[in-house]
């Protein structure tokens, strides 16, 4: 079957990535768990040729091509992901934020916090977001689509099997390496991921909302549960 050797591959490297986060330190974990995420999706994609790294999604404006860097395309491309950033955090975020209330209970009002430092923006955007989305909607939801024939349109994005079945192991990938079922969540802020990856055409959008996610998700802890947030 056509989608035997991707699921295979993502669920492989996702069980090696589980297999990582245990056995280096805690400060560590977030490190291993990238570069391994980079070196698979290097050895899969990125060192094809240029053509097939913009059919995975993973140009990024040129960044990731073996071609010359044109600092006018990689500004257009980091406009357009931060667009598609902004615009869906304006849909999702207020719906979000209620439903982090509704969730978690507090007992205590928000009070806003500092903003996040430049480190860990960083850390969010080249950490975690970066080297995930290049794997998972990038190499993995590509290759099953490619693999699948079912095809649906939604919202202007053209979806495969790729989407749901990707982000299932992302999913599960989550639950592997913490232990917590609740982790399971992440399934459907994936499936957002994966229409912007398919909607804009590459993984800067989803590279972007997903960092942001991270940060607003960390934000509201911090703002309601603040001895919580050194965790």
């Amino acid at each position: 079957m056509p989608l035997v050797r991707p699921l295979s591959v993502a669920i492989g490297v996702t069980a090696l990535v589980a297999i990582v986060s245990y056995v280096l330190p805690g400060e560590w974990q977030s490190t291993g768990v990238g570069f391994c995420l980079l070196l698979a999706t290097h050895r899969l994609v990125l060192r094809h040729d240029a053509s097939t790294i913009r059919h995975f999604g993973l140009g990024l404006g040129g960044v990731f091509e073996p071609v010359r860097l044109d600092a006018r395309r990689i500004g257009g491309a980091v406009a357009r992901s931060l667009g598609w950033t902004a615009l869906l955090a304006l849909i999702i975020f207020p719906s979000f934020w209620l439903g982090f209330v509704w969730w978690w209970r507090p007992v205590r009002a928000f009070e806003w916090p500092s903003p996040p430092a430049l480190e860990s923006l960083l850390t969010q955007v080249l950490g975690i977001a970066m080297p995930e989305e290049m794997f998972y909607r990038g190499y993995v939801q590509t290759a099953l689509d490619d693999a699948g024939k079912s095809r649906v349109t939604l919202l202007g994005a053209d979806l495969g099997l790729g989407l749901v079945l990707g982000s299932l192991v992302f999913a599960l990938g989550h639950v592997a390496t913490t232990g917590h079922l609740a982790r399971l969540s992440v399934f459907f802020p994936s499936l957002v991921f994966g229409w912007l990856r398919a909607r804009s055409g590459g993984i800067g959008a989803s590279v972007a909302f997903h960092a942001a996610c991270n940060v607003f998700s960390a934000y509201l802890t911090q703002g309601y549960f603040p001895s919580s947030a050194g965790d």
